[in-house]
C-alpha cells in the first residue's frame, strides 16, 4: 500500500471521505432562520435556566461556526448589551415598580410623594424579592431575543444577504446591509490603524493618540464607501424600468398591506395572549398578498446577481434545527406551560422538562451539520497544508543528527 507523498494535496473526495467537509459559506437566511427560530423560542418562556441553555447554545454555535470576518467579532458587543438590559430591567423595577410590594422585602426604600395625576405610580418604596425576580426573568427573556439575533449578525454576512433580498426591498435592503455593516467596517478600520502605528513606533496613548487615529479611520471609511458605490452602480442598483403610475400606486399598496399583515400575525403568534385565529389568518394572508406585491414591483428593477448562493442540504438542515426549536417550544407553551413561566406568587425554583431540553438539543445541532466557514488567517491548531513535493526540504543523513537550523545556515 503506497503512502502519500509529503506536501500532497489530497482531493475534495478524499476529504469528504475522511469524515471532514471542505470550508463553504453557509447561506445567510439559514443562519438567519435559525436564530429567529431560537427568538421565538425564548419569546415564550421566562424560566432563567432555559434561557440560559438557550444562550449557551447561541454562543456554542457561534463559536464553532463563525468566521474571522469583520461582523463576526460582534458577538460579545451583543452579550454586554444583554447585560446592560438585563440591569436596566431591574433597576426599573427597583424604582418605579415597588411602593406597595407585598412578600419577601428585601430593603424599605423612601418612596417619594407624586401629584394626584401621577396616580399608580410609585417612585422607590419597599422592594420584595418577587420584583427583583421578575424584572430579572424579564430582562433575560429580552436579553436571549438580542443575543439570538447577535448570533445570526455574527454568522450571517449582510453583503451576501443582499443577494437574497427579494427585487422589490432591493433598495431598503442595500440600505439595512450598509447600515449593519457600518460598526464592524469601522472596528475594523481602527484595529488596522493601530496596528499600522504600532509597526511604526506609535507610543502615543488616548487622547494624544485620537488625532493620528481619527483622521485614517475616517479616510479608510470614505474609501469602503466609494467602492462599495462602485460596486452597487457597476451591478445595476437604482436602475428602473418605466411602469405606469396606477401599477406603481398598486404594488406599493400591496406590499404595505402584506407586511403589516405579516408584523401582525408574527405578533399575534409570538404573544400567548392573542387569539388563536389572528395570526392564524393574519400571518398567511400578509405572505400572500406581500408576495404579490414584490413580484410585481419586482418586474420594474433590474440588478445581476453574481453566483447566487443556493441552498444545500448544510441550509435545509440549518434552518430546520431554528424553526423545529421554535415549534417545540410553542408546542410546550400551548400543552404545558408549568415549567416554562416560573411562580413569583408563592417563590418557587424554576424547573426543567424533557421536550425543552430537547428542543435545545436540536438547536444546538448546527454546530455539527453546518461546515466549517472558510478563514483567511488559519486557527490555532489547524492543520496547514504543505507545500508541492517539488519544494519540500531533504532528509537529514546521519552526518546532520543533532544538529539545529541556525548550526546549519552557519556551515
Amino acid at each position: 500500500m503506497s503512502t502519500p507523498r509529503a506536501g500532497h494535496r489530497p482531493s475534495a473526495a478524499a476529504f469528504r471521505l475522511g469524515g471532514s467537509r471542505l470550508p463553504r459559506t453557509v447561506h445567510p437566511g439559514a443562519w438567519w432562520l435559525w436564530a429567529l427560530g431560537l427568538a421565538t423560542a425564548a419569546s415564550r418562556t421566562t424560566n432563567p435556566l432555559l434561557l440560559a441553555l438557550i444562550l449557551a447554545v447561541a454562543g456554542f454555535v457561534v463559536a464553532n461556526r463563525r468566521g474571522d470576518a469583520p461582523w463576526a467579532q460582534a458577538f460579545r458587543m451583543y452579550l454586554f448589551l444583554g447585560l446592560f438590559i438585563i440591569v436596566m430591567r431591574v433597576l426599573f423595577r427597583i424604582i418605579f415598580g415597588a411602593g406597595a410590594a407585598s412578600g419577601h422585602v428585601l430593603v424599605d426604600l423612601p418612596e417619594i410623594p407624586l401629584p394626584a395625576w401621577a396616580a399608580g405610580i410609585h417612585l422607590f418604596g419597599p422592594v420584595s424579592l418577587e420584583h427583583v425576580l421578575g424584572g430579572f426573568y424579564d430582562g433575560l427573556r429580552l436579553a436571549t431575543m438580542i443575543v439570538c439575533l447577535g448570533a445570526a449578525n455574527a454568522l450571517a454576512s449582510p453583503k451576501r444577504m443582499l443577494k437574497a433580498v427579494p427585487a422589490a426591498l432591493y433598495e431598503v435592503g442595500a440600505a439595512v446591509v450598509v447600515a449593519l455593516s457600518v460598526a464592524p467596517q469601522l472596528i475594523e478600520s481602527v484595529h488596522r490603524v493601530r496596528r499600522a502605528r504600532r509597526l511604526r513606533g506609535g507610543a502615543q496613548k488616548g487622547m494624544r493618540a485620537l488625532r493620528s487615529i481619527a483622521i485614517p479611520v475616517l479616510q479608510d471609511a470614505l474609501d469602503r464607501s466609494l467602492a462599495l458605490a462602485a460596486a452597487m452602480d457597476s451591478r445595476g442598483y437604482g436602475r428602473n424600468r418605466h411602469l405606469p403610475r396606477a401599477i406603481r400606486l398598486l404594488t406599493g399598496v400591496l406590499t404595505l398591506v402584506g407586511l403589516i399583515g405579516v408584523c401582525v400575525g408574527v405578533y399575534a403568534l409570538l404573544d400567548g395572549s392573542a387569539p388563536r385565529y389572528l395570526g392564524a389568518t393574519m400571518l398567511p394572508g400578509g405572505i400572500l398578498v406581500a408576495g404579490i406585491g414584490f413580484v410585481l414591483t419586482g418586474r420594474r428593477i433590474n440588478r445581476s446577481v453574481y453566483l447566487p448562493d443556493r441552498w444545500r442540504f448544510a441550509e435545509f438542515a440549518v434552518a430546520a434545527c431554528g424553526l423545529g426549536t421554535g415549534a417545540l417550544l410553542y408546542l410546550t407553551s400551548r400543552i404545558d406551560a408549568g415549567n416554562l413561566y416560573p411562580s413569583l406568587s408563592p417563590l418557587a425554583w424554576p424547573e426543567l422538562a424533557p421536550l425543552p431540553v430537547l428542543a435545545l438539543v436540536v438547536g444546538a445541532l448546527p454546530a455539527w451539520l453546518a461546515p466549517p466557514p472558510p478563514l483567511t488567517v488559519p486557527r490555532l491548531g489547524d492543520t496547514v497544508p504543505r507545500p508541492d513535493a517539488t519544494a519540500r526540504t531533504p532528509t537529514p543523513g546521519p552526518a546532520d543528527a543533532g544538529t539545529t537550523i541556525r548550526e546549519k545556515s552557519v556551515r
